[in-house]
């Protein structure tokens, strides 16, 4: 049987993200860039955006959703944006958040959506991660990544690891075995608590009796 696709990836903790969003706080302080409302980009600037405005002592917060990834690493042709933004921004010096700037569509499609729904003052964007293939780079940025990988973030780990496991060929029998592919395939070491509930919600799987 074929061997699942490999990639890397890499697992990003709570406190890697604690630190990246008060990057990004002191580069907009820094900068001396004043925005009136936080846009989430959702689902990924969600978790993001919330922390930035608490970091910024900011109260104006709201989201658009665009969908490009569906699930896990698959992806969409085209972003298209699914919950459109349901405030008028005009006038506003306007925040973007993600998570990442990966190809660069879902940040175009959202530019583009704001700007034929308002006339805000000002746009800037921010994300944690700005890979350098993208087509769109940010304001701001906490960290960039030159050799691509996919990033999982905390609040997509069951979602992406539960799509890597769907794919493992042949379908593993044990958590040992399903960890090693995972190490194998895409260079991750997945917790054991976090496994074992992924695993519990897997219809494929079906573990041998201890």
């Amino acid at each position: 049987m074929p061997e699942p696709t490999k990639f890397k990836c890499q697992l990003i903790t709570w406190g890697q993200v604690a630190r990246l969003v008060n990057k990004l706080a002191a580069q907009i302080r820094q900068d001396g860039f004043q925005p009136d409302i936080i846009i989430a980009i959702g689902r990924g600037g969600y978790v993001p955006a919330r922390l930035l405005a608490d970091y910024l002592d900011m109260m104006n917060l709201t989201s658009i959703k665009v969908e490009h990834y569906l699930a896990g690493a698959h992806r969409q042709a085209v972003a298209t944006v699914k919950y459109p933004l349901g405030i008028e921004v005009s006038d506003m010096n306007v925040l973007v958040v993600d998570d990442v700037s990966d190809s660069g569509d879902t940040f175009t499609v959202t530019m583009q959506h704001i700007n034929e729904r308002s006339t805000p003052q000002e746009i800037r964007t921010a994300v944690l991660h700005h890979k350098t293939v993208s087509e769109f780079t940010p304001d701001y940025y906490a960290a960039r990544v030159i050799k691509w990988r996919w990033l999982i973030y905390p609040w997509a780990q069951v979602e992406d690891i539960s799509g890597f496991i769907a794919e493992l060929e042949p379908c593993p029998d044990s958590l040992r075995d399903i960890a090693a592919q995972l190490n194998e395939s895409y260079g991750i070491q997945v917790p054991n608590d976090l496994l074992e509930y992924v695993v519990s919600k897997q219809e494929r799987v079906v573990l041998d009796e201890p």
